[in-house]
């Protein structure tokens, strides 16, 4: 019920103020960026900086540099925290499997990182959480 009545307000709020175009830029995910750095522009570098060097916040874990970081070697690593989330970072979930994959190849061979190897769209499917039905809720 919740998610109608706010898809509704949603879809009242662009009818009503002429967002339908907005609307059909934003694709399936609800984020317009077409490229891993357009993404990291846009969603990243908030916390981690525009030179992905990280930032002292959110708490006690501060925002982790990006620039250097060991732990991006493996591109599942980035793509499973983008997904899920960690400690102080939300999930991204509602990116598509692509814009994750754009954003952790991009992450991944910038900012000083050297990593050749991509992951694909396919692998971050993978990682993620089924949907939730019936056969799989939690009972209560």
């Amino acid at each position: 019920m919740t998610k109608l009545v706010i898809g509704g307000v949603i879809a009242l709020g662009l009818t009503v103020f002429g967002g339908a175009a907005i609307a059909q830029r934003m694709g399936p995910s609800g984020f317009p960026f077409k490229s891993g750095e357009e993404t990291y522009s846009h969603l990243c570098q908030g916390c981690h900086m525009p030179d992905a060097k990280g930032a002292v916040g959110a708490a006690m874990y501060g925002y982790p540099a990006l620039a250097g970081d060991p732990k991006l070697a493996s591109g599942l690593y980035p793509a499973m925290v983008i997904v899920k989330g960690q400690k102080a970072m939300p999930n991204f979930a509602d990116l598509t499997d692509d814009q994750v994959a754009g954003v952790v190849n991009y992450v991944r061979s910038h900012f000083g990182n050297k990593f050749a190897d991509e992951i694909t769209a396919a692998q971050v499917k993978a990682i993620r959480p089924p949907p939730v039905t019936s056969e799989n809720r939690r009972p209560g």
